[in-house]
């Protein structure tokens, strides 16, 4: 699996998550705001995405819908701690 740097990814938690701790970099993208769909139209289809979430269910979800909105190159990361350690990255909360 090849990984992509910070700017391409992409964590679907809620904001209030995201604002406990992320992976530094990624680009929060709530899954569950009803604007997930609309959101995405602003994203590169032909860019590679790494997606997580807390325990992997939102984010298996976000990937599923992707996929289906035309991205090919989208990667399930899991949850946060597992996207950090293959990304090497910290979890931060700017």
């Amino acid at each position: 699996m090849t990984l992509v740097p910070a700017g391409n990814v992409l964590d679907v938690r809620t904001a209030a998550e995201f604002a406990e701790g992320h992976v530094q970099g990624a680009r929060n993208l709530d899954i569950q705001n009803g604007d997930f769909e609309k959101a995405l139209e602003s994203l590169d289809k032909n860019a590679t995405y790494n997606v997580y979430c807390r325990s992997g269910n939102r984010s298996a979800a976000a990937v599923e819908m992707m996929r289906n909105a035309g991205f090919t190159k989208v990667v399930d990361l899991g949850a946060s701690e597992e996207a950090a350690q293959a990304l090497s990255l910290p979890i931060v909360t700017d």
